[in-house]
This record gives C-alpha cells, structure tokens and sequence, in this order.
C-alpha cells in the first residue's frame, strides 16, 4: 500500500502545485547529459521530492558499458557505499536509542569488550555518529581476516589517533563498530535489523545488503578480470561477508525516496529522536558540524550545492551515491550512479553539487525560510562547545578566534577595483590556491576586469594534480595560453614575457625553504627584470605562522630549484617578504610591489585566519601535514616512505626495512615536546614502495605552539642511524638538507639537541636580517 501511495503522488506530483519551478527543474538534464559526454559517469538516476510529491524523476545513459550496453533505468539498483551509513547503521542506532535499549553517552567497551585499551574503551556510540572517535579511517586490510569476528579482532588491534572528542576524522571503523553494536544489542544482523524495522514498514522492498541478483542491479568496478555486479564494491564490507555498518546497503532511488519523506513525516523515528539526529555538533575548531549519522557542513557536503541552508543534512556513497534533505522546504535529492564503472575513474563531486543547486534554485517560496533556517543554524553553531572540550580533554589552551577573516593580497585587489594594475598588459603566475575569500580564481578576476594575456602555472601545474613534469597547454575556460614552468624551462624565456607590461604572482606558499613555489617566485623575479617588467606578488598567509624560524640555514653554495635562497628551512616569511627579500639580497632589481593582506598577524595559524585550506600540492593535505614537512620531507630523498601514496602524506613514514615499534618506542623517550609517536603499517599504492608493505610511524602533533618540526627531523635522522645503520640509504639526505656542517654532525654521532644547537647562530643571522623585508 505504502508504495501504491507512493506511485500515486510520483504520478500526480506537478512541480508547480509545490512549489517548484518546472522550467528551472529541466535546466539539470543538459548538466548531467554534458558530464555523461565528458566521460565523469556512464549514467545516474535523480529523483526529486518536495512537500510529498515527487517533483522530478529521470534516469540518464547507460547502467552499463562493460560487458554490454544497458540503458539506466529509473528502476536500477544500486551499490549504495557509504549511504549505508545513515540509511541502515545510524536509523538502526537511533531507534534503540528510542527504545531505551542503548544510550547514545554508553561507551563502545560495554558492547564490544574485546577492545582492551583504556583510552579506546571510553569511545562512546555518539562519537562513533559523528567520527570524533579518534579511531582512523579504516581497518587493517594487510592482514588476513575475514568475517564479523575478524572485524571485531582487528578493531581491538586499533589504536587511536587522537583522544576521543577531540579530532575529526570520517571513518569506516566507527561505523563498523556500530553495526556490531546493533547484531550484538538485537541478536539479529544489522541487514536483518534493518529489514525488519525499517525497510518493510516503509514498503522500500528493493532495498538490503548484497549479494543482490536482479538484472537491473547497476555494475560497478572491473576486479581481477571481472566487473562486480550485485556484489559489494568496499573490500573491508566483502571481508565482512556484505553486512557491514559502513558499506554493502543496495537500493533504488524510489525506495530512497520513501525513506526520506518517512524522515520529514517522522514516520519511522520519533519527531524528538529525529531532531536529536540532525542537530549540528560542532566536531572542529573551524566550527564543521555533523549530526548523528548525517553530514550537516563539512568538508564532505559538497552535495548540498550552492543553495541549500545551513543545517539541512545529508550523506554521500563512494559509488557514486547521494542524498540531500531539507526539512525546512520539505524537500529531498537523491543522486545515484555507479561512477566507478567499469574502470574506477569516475567522478561527481562537482555533478552531485550542481543537481542540488538547480534543485534547490527550482524552490520559489522560500527565501524567506531559508534565510531565518541559515541565522538558527548560526546561533547554534556558535554557542558549541567543541573547542573548550578540546581543552578540558587535551590539556592544552586553543588558539584564540581572529575577530576578522584575513582578506589576501586578490581579495585587496579587488577591492581597490584593480587600480594597481589597471591599462597593464598581464601575466599571471598562479595555480588553483589563487582564490579570493568567495572562492573566485584569480585567474577567472584578472581576466574578467583587467587585461590578462598569459597563464604561467609552477609544479604541479594549474590544478595542483601532477606530480610530474608538466607541458604548456591552453586553459579551457579563458582559452589564453599556459606556460608552465615546470616542464621544459623553469623560468620564462624572453619570448614567453612578448606582449606583457606587468606579471602578477598569486600561489599559497606552505612556509618550507624546499616547497618550490618560493622558487619560482625567485626566477619570475629575474625574468621580469631582464624583460623589465613589473611585478605584482598577492600576498597570502605562511600556514605555519611568521614567528618561528628553525632548521639550518642553506650553505650559499647550495643554490637549486629547491634551495632558492640562503634561508632555515622554516623561514616564517610570507611570499611577498621573500619576494623583498630575494630582490634586494641577489640584487635582482625587479619593480616589485606587494599587494598586502589585511590583517594577518605573524602569531597566527593558518587555521586562525579564518581562510579555506586548498591543497597546495596533491600530498600537502592539510595544516597538519604542512606543520610536519619541514621535519619529514627532509629525508624523502633518502629510500624511506613518507606516506606519498596513502591517506596520511608526511603524518606517517616508513619502509619494509624498518621497524616501526621500536623506532616509536626509541622517538617517544626523548619526550619532545608537543608531538607523540604511534606504530604502524602502511602499504602506499603509489611512489616510492608502492605495493609494498612498510612498517613505519604515525606522528600525533598534540601542542603546536611547543612543537618543532626541525628538530623533530634530526630525532628521526638519529634514530634511523642508530637502528638501521646498514638499511637506511643516506647516500642523498643532503639534497634537502643543503647544509654541510648539519650533515657531518649527523654521521659524526651528535645528539640532536647538539645539532639543535648549532644552528642558533646562523638562525640568529637570519633574524636581523630579515628583520627590514617583514611587512606584518
């Protein structure tokens, strides 16, 4: 009856008796046609409800390519992924909770007692919600285990990253843990759970875990010569036998339909149980929130698109799968493909936020509730209490909030309307960290209000994707040219400057003497003024802060791409006072003219200014990463893994040689200051050891404000040298290093407090002078 109903007001459900624009609804089906024709997916299914009524329900190309052709149909079965997140482990938590079975504070040891370690046994059913349990992403998959009891071991192997509550971090483990939970509070499996208490009184009978043998269950990835069809995707959940708390749920977009206007009706929990689910918690200090099994606004919930307010929720499937509700217009999306078929190279990150935007630019009555939707969200938001739980649980004081975003050096531009660069012929020297603080491109604000000739990108190119040698090509959107200065020449040639007055420089620098971004800046320096012409740097925060200097000091005979200048390699400059500095200590002489941001302080944290990170290159991938390169990138010349290839790049290293637990033991008694060691394995599945499994150690930073990333190196250095003399390859340490005097004290025995020490009076040099090129 429930889907009789169902089909009914699929049938009777015209957009604009609820709402909806037809004509703005139809604006999505040349969007998912261009992105099926630009090879992002094969086809999807999109259904659209809103006040009850099904407004919109369309299936695009094919299901499959691989062995044969098959159209999508509307009626397709999907490999949901981690939609099984919140539409079987979290509903199933939820109604125990309502219940009276669980209680959301209970810790994870009373269900699973297995688990041995103090710290993880305080881990509660909350923080496994909302992944602020401090576990990782992911279990173990080098070791051979299979089953819900293999799960259960290797989870009591886990060892957490941070304590609980304290740190973000989006996890299967957390999920995995749950749906244990469930089998083992009901005594029946988290699919049979499901089955009975939620899939069958909303009528959804096309939906559970695998395997699944209907012939319009959509294929998914080619493995071992196979393509998998109706059997789970995520190898953990087929370990698991396809009934895991994280993945291995199949379902159809008629039945996620049910299943979410059974949420806005409060049909399956009750109204108070519901509203506890989408409450935003605060799970970080730049205030992203979850809710209790859904994404609220975080880094994930790029599917909520451009429009959708604050606080409505939602959750997305590696597959390809998402959903988008919002209570406040009663209004849901639901987005399924099976981009990972047949080679797993798809991609509908920017396909699944562009749907939602034209869904929700599709609703013409409510701005006025959108609007006072976004202003309760903030009050709520605000009055979180994630950072004074950090230090009552850490011990350690936060950073205080900046009481101003930091506008950088294009953001200044734009609002003195160009005039610094206005009538000027330009090349501009950028990659994707050229941004304003709405998320605009440099490229895309020159070139729409001044006269922007040329493209100049640095490594990694003009997206920030390639880690090899790049060619010029021609940027698709403006269609100006791109030369690259990482591929044939490093530094624009005469010709490549023809035809320009002027080149702007606006690239996020990450604070490390050997990023080679500094680098380039140098030799645009130089190029603009043998060409004589000016040169416009916009100026951006150093993440690591503008105070601390540390590390040697280069050797002024180790001038190269990655040494440009006798600088430690933590220099605490920003790149318009590098730019200062370069041009008066090598005596370039460039018309330089920085565009300052406004305000920065040097005591703030990139995290403080309120800025959004960007990646700078594909293996920096966060602030945390950055705080460690200078003390870990110095050995990646050497035959050690520092986690280029894994989830974690310069927050663990290692090798198949090395042993991790004692090299963590050997670490942690040194006792320095604000930053501990933990073992473990990791098999990169790029770079250097790829495929091959290292033994090796993850560093937990746990007081920035005493850490230090130099020193932390030559503890690393130390020890290697003494537990691996023969294994550790040193024949190249020196590439990054760049100072000779450190390198003999290395093999010489010193300890690295001695080296420490030695570096004080060169530091000190430093200091004094770069003392006249500080701008802030």
């Amino acid at each position: 009856m429930v889907k009789l109903l169902f089909l009914l007001a699929m049938l009777w459900g015209q957009p604009d008796t609820v709402g909806m624009s037809s004509e703005r609804l139809d604006r999505i089906d040349p969007v998912v046609q261009q992105a099926i024709a630009d090879k992002k997916l094969t086809g999807c299914v999109i259904l659209i409800g809103r006040k009850g009524r099904v407004v919109y329900r369309k299936a695009f190309g094919n299901r499959s390519v691989e062995p044969a052709i098959e159209p999508m149909t509307v009626d397709t079965v999907f490999d949901l992924a981690s939609l099984t997140k919140p539409v079987a482990t979290a509903p199933s938590i939820m109604l125990l909770v309502e219940r009276g079975k669980i209680r959301l504070t209970d810790p994870i040891a009373l269900y699973i007692p297995e688990i041995t370690d103090p710290v993880a046994r305080k881990v509660t059913i909350a923080e496994l919600l909302t992944h602020v349990s401090g576990y990782g992403s992911g279990l173990d998959r080098t070791r051979d285990w299979q089953g819900e009891d293999g799960a259960v071991a290797e989870l009591a192997r886990e060892l957490l990253r941070h304590p609980p509550g304290t740190h973000f971090e989006y996890s299967d483990i957390n999920y995995i843990a749950l749906g244990i939970i469930v089998h083992r509070v009901t005594g029946q499996t988290l699919a049979a759970f499901a089955e009975e208490n939620v899939y069958r009184p909303l009528g959804m009978t096309h939906t559970g875990f695998g395997p699944r043998s209907e012939p319009n269950v959509a294929p998914t990835e080619r493995r071992g010569g196979v393509i998998l069809r109706g059997t789970v995707h995520d190898h953990v959940s087929a370990r698991m036998g396809g009934i895991a708390g994280h993945a291995g749920l199949f379902s159809t977009a008629d039945d996620l339909a049910l299943y979410c206007q059974a949420l806005l009706d409060g049909k399956l929990l009750a109204p108070a149980t519901m509203a506890r689910m989408i409450r935003p918690i605060v799970v970080d200090e730049q205030g992203h929130t979850r809710g209790l099994g859904w994404d609220i606004d975080s880094a994930y919930s790029s599917n909520r698109g451009e429009l959708f307010p604050r606080g409505s929720f939602g959750h997305t499937g590696f597959t390809g799968t998402s959903l988008w509700i919002d209570p406040t217009s009663q209004m849901y999306v639901v987005f399924l493909s099976n981009r990972v078929h047949p080679d797993g190279q798809g991609d509908v990150t920017p396909l699944r936020s562009r749907v939602a935007t034209l869904a929700a630019a599709a609703c013409t009555d409510t701005a006025t509730a959108w609007r006072a939707q976004d202003q309760a969200y903030a009050r709520e938001v605000e009055a979180a209490p994630f950072v004074k739980r950090v230090q009552e649980l850490t011990g350690n004081t936060p950073p205080p909030p900046v009481s101003r975003r930091t506008l950088n050096g294009i953001d200044i531009l734009r609002e003195n309307h160009y005039r610094e660069v206005a009538g000027l012929r330009l090349g501009l020297v950028t990659n994707h960290t050229g941004r304003d603080k709405n998320g605009a491109s440099t490229i895309d604000l020159l070139h729409q209000n001044c006269q922007l000739v040329r493209l100049f990108s640095p490594e990694h190119g003009l997206r920030g994707l390639v880690d090899e040698k790049v060619s010029d090509t021609v940027d698709e959107k403006t269609g100006l040219p791109v030369i690259s200065l990482y591929g044939e020449r490093k530094k624009p040639t005469l010709q490549d400057l023809q035809g320009l007055d002027a080149l702007v420089f606006d690239i996020q620098d990450c604070g490390t003497r050997y990023y080679t971004y500094s680098t380039t800046l140098r030799y645009i320096l130089e190029a603009a003024a043998e060409a004589h012409l000016k040169v416009f740097v916009l100026d951006r925060p150093n993440p690591l802060g503008g105070e601390a200097c540390e590390g040697p000091v280069a050797d002024p005979d180790r001038d190269s791409f990655t040494c440009p200048h006798t600088l430690p390699v933590r220099h605490g400059l920003t790149m318009g006072e590098l730019a200062r500095m370069f041009n008066t200590e090598r005596k370039i002489g460039a018309d330089l003219t920085v565009i300052k941001m406004d305000p920065w302080a040097r005591n703030l944290w990139f995290d403080q200014t309120q800025e959004l990170w960007v990646n700078p290159s594909p293996n920096l991938r966060g602030p945390t990463a950055a705080l460690l390169y200078p003390g870990v990138g110095l050995w990646e010349t050497t035959n050690l893994s520092v986690g280029r290839g894994t989830a974690r790049p310069f927050e663990q290293f290692g090798a198949p040689w090395l042993d991790g637990s004692r090299l963590a033991m050997l670490l942690n008694e040194q006792g320095l200051p604000g930053v501990r060691f933990v073992p473990l394995e990791f098999t990169p599945t790029s770079s250097k050891f790829a495929g091959e499994k290292c033994s090796g150690v993850l560093i937990l930073i746990t007081d920035r404000a005493v850490f230090k990333p130099c020193r932390m190196g030559m503890e690393i250095a130390s020890a290697l040298l003494r537990l691996h003399p023969r294994e550790w390859d040193t024949a190249r340490m020196d590439v990054l290093l760049d100072n000779a005097d450190t390198l003999a004290r290395l093999k010489a025995g010193e300890t690295p407090v001695q080296i420490e020490q030695s570096w004080q009076a060169k530091l000190e040099e430093f200091r004094k002078r770069r003392a006249s090129f500080l701008l802030y």
